[in-house]
């Protein structure tokens, strides 16, 4: 299927699979006037990196274990990469935790300052 197409079953943009093709995530076949082919796979596969990129996972983290997560390993080291994986997904879930409780805290002070504060001339 073309880039309209495979964008419209997806929900991603065009723009957003050259992208993902640019960081070598996915690798359309090309039609013999070059225009890009999407399989029903590579489509499959835009949507696992979607999901991934929603959670708020780097490109970088992403592109390093999205072969491994998606069954593209077959060396007997899946699960050595997997658990790699889900070690630098904890990793990154405590440091999204550790910035909510800071931006939490701002919040907080925030609130309490704006509960004191009286207007000029009251």
């Amino acid at each position: 299927m073309k880039i309209g197409e495979a964008s419209r079953l997806s929900g991603v943009s065009a723009r957003s699979l050259r992208y993902y093709e640019d960081e070598g995530l996915i690798v359309p076949g090309r039609f013999g006037n070059g225009y890009r082919d999407y399989c029903r796979s590579t489509v499959d596969r835009v949507l696992a990196i979607r999901a991934l990129l929603e959670s708020g996972l780097p490109v970088r983290l992403i592109k390093e274990h999205l072969p491994q997560l998606s069954g593209g390993h077959d060396d007997g080291g899946t699960d050595a990469v997997c658990e790699e994986f889900l070690r630098e997904v904890r990793g990154y879930r405590e440091r999204l935790a550790a910035r909510i409780a800071a931006l939490s805290a701002q919040q907080a002070a925030l609130d309490a300052y704006l509960r004191e504060a009286r207007p000029a001339g009251v």
